[in-house]
């Protein structure tokens, strides 16, 4: 097999943008990261390309076309995102088991989960997915919003619950009829 080279990145205002190359436009049509622009290029999530650096499949610059670390990535990220790391070790969990998950904030929701083999635009997510610290709370009224966020939307409610070795433990949440 033959190591592709990566591709390049730009981390500017928030948002990750790959060149506009086939390669770039590969990884969007094959495993659904990002989306695409009108320009050709893709716009990746935070989540999205940090799990890409990490499977050293892309290269993230600054504005300044300056290389970032992955180090250098996460301080930006978590700036960006106090909650960064639970929800992405989340995110890396479910694309790890062979999912793809995609942001779900139209939904209300933190992620929206594919079933497997199923791609965003040819199916609808089966579930929607709050990540969560083990040690955090959740009242009442935010689990049973969350759950009504899910039902509205046809899709089952998950709980990704982080530990601090970074492990995940996942609750399905459905509705009943006594």
């Amino acid at each position: 097999m033959v190591r592709k080279d990566k591709i390049n990145t730009i981390f500017t205002n928030q948002i990750i943008l790959t060149e506009n190359s086939n390669e770039a436009r590969e990884l969007y049509n094959q495993s659904r990261y990002g989306s695409l622009t009108e320009e050709g290029r893709v716009q990746l999530s935070l989540h999205e390309a940090l799990y890409l650096l990490e499977k050293e499949r892309i290269k993230v610059m600054d504005g300044r076309k300056k290389v970032l670390s992955k180090e250098e990535y996460l301080t930006k990220a978590r700036k960006i995102e106090p909650s960064f790391w639970v929800r992405y070790v989340v995110f890396r969990d479910i694309r790890n088991r062979g999912y793809i998950i995609k942001t779900a904030l139209k939904f209300g929701a933190d992620f929206r989960v594919y079933d497997r083999g199923v791609k965003p635009g040819d199916d609808h997510a089966k579930w929607v997915v709050y990540p969560v610290h083990e040690g955090s709370t959740l009242t009442w009224y935010e689990f049973a919003a969350k759950n009504r966020v899910a039902h509205s939307t046809k899709k089952r409610l998950m709980l990704g619950v982080v530990d601090d070795e970074s492990d995940v433990t996942y609750w399905e949440v459905k509705w009943t009829r006594p």
